[in-house]
């Protein structure tokens, strides 16, 4: 009887290793996140919003700006302030050049709060969904 206990519990013990298992994979599915080098090779530029229109973001990507620091910065806005051009007073402004941002589900807004630099066309609109990446990250 002993050993027909010991039998059973080593079965129990596979089924729950085996759940855990399929748990840990379901899991690192769905906490994959991408980094995207904003503009690629332009860097955060005039065409930063139109490579983010051809680009499908997910909540917690990494959107990775270069940029020269000497003469832009990255200010995340709410969607009124990117229409304005205007970054709110106060506001975070990265300015390192090389800044890393995670996307929260949603809308988010970026310009560069530099006199004249938004206006120009150095802004930026994306959308990070749950899921559906189409193509992987690039």
């Amino acid at each position: 009887m002993a050993a027909r206990g010991i039998a059973s519990g080593n079965g129990n013990t596979a089924v729950v290793v085996g759940v855990l298992l399929v748990c840990a994979f379901l899991h690192a599915g769905v906490a994959e996140s991408a980094e995207f080098i904003v503009g690629d090779g332009g860097g955060w530029s005039v065409n930063a919003s139109s490579w983010a229109n051809a680009k499908r973001f997910l909540g917690r990507d990494v959107l990775v700006f270069n940029y020269d620091p000497t003469a832009l910065d990255v200010v995340k806005v709410s969607a009124s302030e990117y229409e304005a051009c205007a970054a709110p007073s106060g506001a975070k402004v990265l300015k390192s050049g090389a800044d890393r941002v995670a996307l929260a589900l949603g809308p988010s807004y970026f310009i560069c709060s530099v006199p004249a630099q938004c206006q120009a066309g150095i802004k930026m609109a994306v959308v990070a969904r749950k899921q559906g990446r189409i193509g992987g990250a690039s």
